[in-house]
């Protein structure tokens, strides 16, 4: 069973987290979260599959995260808009993002990932 990972081929983290997969022969297929951004309804699956709040979505050291003044604007923004912003650019999702049947990962933990997909 191969794990959808949503990632950004520039990114640091997505890349030790791809060679992480690799090394421990776990199937993956990889979206670039740029080029092809997860839907609306995405998120709200993936939603249902952690008990992280919204907010904690959001790559917060990102320049758009920044640029918009999320930090900010987030804390008046009702769920529905804040679904609606993080499908609307990529770049504004916490990557990489690893998506399983039950479960949905965001950033690269080594001891997060090893306990759910060695266990």
């Amino acid at each position: 069973m191969a794990y959808l990972l949503y990632s950004y081929p520039k990114c640091s983290t997505c890349q030790n987290a791809i060679k992480w997969l690799e090394s421990h022969n776990i199937a993956y297929e990889v979206k670039d979260i740029k080029e092809n951004p997860p839907t609306k309804e995405e998120i709200k699956s993936w939603k249902e599959k952690t008990d992280l709040p919204l907010e904690k979505f959001f790559n917060t050291s990102g320049l758009v995260y920044r640029e918009m003044n999320l930090k900010e604007i987030i804390k008046v923004m009702t769920q529905e808009e804040i679904y609606d912003c993080l499908a609307s650019d990529g770049m504004l999702v916490k990557r990489p993002v690893l998506v399983m049947d039950h479960r949905v990962l965001f950033g690269f933990k080594e001891d997060e990932w090893k306990k759910e997909l060695m266990s």
